[in-house]
């Protein structure tokens, strides 16, 4: 059994997807539908639905898809942190049809221009809301907002960080530092876990090779294990510098057969209680 702990859908009918430049391959709907034969092809039976907008109404949305869709087993959601509301407000969610999917909360932090975003006494109240919902929270940074995530992890010991993407290395420059020790100090914290997803898109997209991203897994498999790692495809992202299978593949090629049972499944089906 595999599980691809993060893909995305859209409908651009339904929504825009206004971080999508103009000109780029992404700009068109990518459903279940497209995701399926490509889950079937490369083995994937059970996969984690991510936001993409900071848009309330687009969670209720994947959670009924997820209610309609045998391959999506979790969603992680959007809600304003900052709403003083914020716990109720997640119960209202898991009270909406496919609420039971729910399983974890995202922000673009990556977006924020505060680089402590996540320490803010607003955003902690959130992210205690989240903890004490039995929820995760996926981390979307940049690398020079590692340091406020290893903070923020640090202050809410009983929330669980999932970091997405590795934290972006600049895997296309080939620097190491000082990003490999910031994720050295957060797996050093041990309600952390971290994604072996989104390399292929920090790389050189047209020219990429697996050894490109080795040194960067290498760092994230050495400090976190794989208890606590777990491989997401980005798809539909992804597309833009591989297949869907071609990603599988190259997060295969990274590890160790041995751990692979847990990074392919165990690591994600605990974290998100699928």
């Amino acid at each position: 059994m595999t599980v691809d702990a993060h893909h995305h859908a859209w409908d651009l009918s339904v929504r825009d997807q206004d971080w999508i430049e103009e000109h780029s391959p992404l700009r068109r709907d990518f459903t279940m539908a497209d995701l399926q034969p490509e889950a079937d092809a490369a083995g994937v039976d059970r996969t984690v639905l991510v936001q993409t907008v900071t848009v309330a109404e687009e969670t209720p949305e994947f959670l009924a898809l997820a209610a309609g869709h045998e391959l999506i087993a979790g969603v992680v959601g959007w809600t304003d942190l900052t709403r003083p509301d914020v716990a109720d407000e997640l119960a209202r969610l898991r009270e909406l049809p496919g609420g039971q999917y729910l399983k974890g909360i995202r922000h673009q932090v990556q977006g924020e221009p505060d680089p402590r975003w996540l320490l803010r006494a607003d955003v902690r109240r959130g992210l205690a809301a989240v903890a004490d919902a039995g929820l995760v929270y996926d981390l979307l940074v940049l690398p020079h907002q590692l340091p406020s995530c290893v903070e923020a992890a640090a202050d809410l010991p009983q929330l669980t960080f999932v970091l997405d993407h590795l934290g972006k290395p600049p895997i296309a420059s080939g620097a190491l530092e000082p990003w490999a020790g910031d994720i050295r100090a957060l797996a050093a914290l041990p309600n952390t876990v971290c994604k072996l997803s989104g390399m292929v898109t920090e790389a050189d997209i047209g020219s990429w090779t697996v050894d490109d991203l080795r040194p960067y897994a290498e760092v994230a498999v050495n400090a976190f294990g794989p208890d606590r790692l777990m491989f997401g495809s980005d798809w539909p992202v992804c597309t833009l510098a591989a297949t869907y299978g071609d990603v599988l593949d190259a997060a295969a090629a990274l590890t160790d057969p041995a751990d692979r049972t847990r990074i392919f499944e165990t690591t994600a089906t605990r974290v998100y209680d699928l």
